[in-house]
């Protein structure tokens, strides 16, 4: 594993024995990090940028889905303003042309009426299949937060149109650990056929944020649901309630991974708010990968520069041939959060 822990006690010491264990992976994602072109990057003028994922059509054009808001609301208006747009390039890499909106608010008394945010897209035969938070509210940032509920849609092209559902394909679950929200969905299929769904929830605990941070799975034998959830958290920080968030998570090699932000530093070992890599069997028992470390918050440039940066969060991985090609990532480079964009990063084949 990456990085050391020094610890005292019994209790400490079986701490690190099970971190350090980890999956039995080879997988070292951290090597396949490649410099970045500065083209690589998704801006708008008077938006803030956040997260992106990519399909590919037949015709070989790269498809990106990404979460915007207007710059002059603040970073916080994540959870009141974004919407979905759709931008188009013919490389994986970019640079990406704005199309326009893919998907925004529905309106009226719907849960998803005001906001969507975190777009992941999955493709399945012919279909394309896009998960994401939806939420509503008066305007406050917590009674957003807190009403966040996870929504897909599908199309039969990743530009649309975008067929949404009256209802959100996961709800929370009254008295368990995601009573209070569930949002921050990731969706892969699996080596049995069926879809694994990765995602955020917050129970109950002292308003307004609610409880513990943690992350949980839900099984489908279709993409479109009904997932059924894994009753207890998949991955929980025993030293701090903030545990984890932003997953994503594909298959590769019949076992799945995810790549997901280490709030604490805890599995990494590292400095906080790092990106780890776990893996599993069978979706639902995960440990950190032996490689735990994936990528520290930096960009390493073509031209040399690595620049840090203070978020480096919602990674979003393109797979070619099963094999990951692409981490997509929204950068804010310092603490103002305004200034943001969304970085294309390449990886090379293991």
């Amino acid at each position: 594993m990456s990085g050391k822990h020094v610890f005292r006690g019994s209790e400490e010491h079986e701490r690190e024995l099970r971190i350090a264990k980890g999956g039995d992976g080879n997988l070292e994602f951290s090597k396949l990090v490649q410099p970045v072109r500065r083209e690589s990057v998704f801006k708008m003028d008077g938006w803030i940028i956040w997260g992106a994922s990519m399909a590919r059509t037949d015709d070989g054009v790269c498809h990106l889905l990404v979460a915007r808001w207007p710059k002059d609301k603040g970073h916080n208006a994540w959870v009141t303003h974004s919407d979905i747009i759709h931008a188009t390039a013919d490389n994986p890499l970019g640079p990406y042309t704005f199309q326009g909106v893919a998907l925004g608010g529905s309106g009226g008394d719907n849960w998803d009426a005001d906001v969507t945010h975190n777009p992941t897209v999955l493709r399945v035969g012919d279909k394309y299949y896009l998960y994401y938070m939806g939420t509503k509210g008066p305007g406050e940032y917590w009674d957003h937060r807190n009403r966040q509920r996870i929504g897909v849609a599908v199309a039969d092209h990743p530009g649309g149109p975008w067929k949404r559902f009256d209802k959100p394909v996961l709800d929370v679950t009254p008295g368990a650990w995601d009573s209070l929200m569930t949002s921050n969905p990731t969706c892969c299929q699996g080596p049995d056929g069926r879809f694994y769904m990765l995602y955020k929830g917050v129970g109950d605990g002292p308003m307004p944020k609610g409880g513990a941070v943690l992350c949980g799975v839900a099984i489908a034998d279709n993409p479109l649901g009904p997932f059924k959830k894994h009753p207890d958290p998949i991955i929980r920080n025993p030293e701090n309630p903030w545990a984890v968030e932003d997953a994503f998570t594909w298959c590769q090699d019949e076992r799945f991974y995810c790549i997901i932000k280490d709030f604490q530093g805890y599995f990494a070992g590292t400095e906080k708010n790092v990106l780890v890599l776990f893996e599993s069997f069978d979706g639902i028992d995960w440990k950190p990968s032996h490689h735990t470390l994936a990528m520290r918050r930096e960009l390493r440039w073509e031209d040399g520069e690595v620049q840090p940066v203070h978020r480096l969060e919602r990674p979003q991985v393109y797979l070619e041939d099963g094999k990951p090609t692409v981490i997509f990532l929204a950068v804010a480079p310092d603490e103002k959060a305004i200034d943001t964009f969304n970085v294309h990063v390449p990886l090379s084949s293991e």
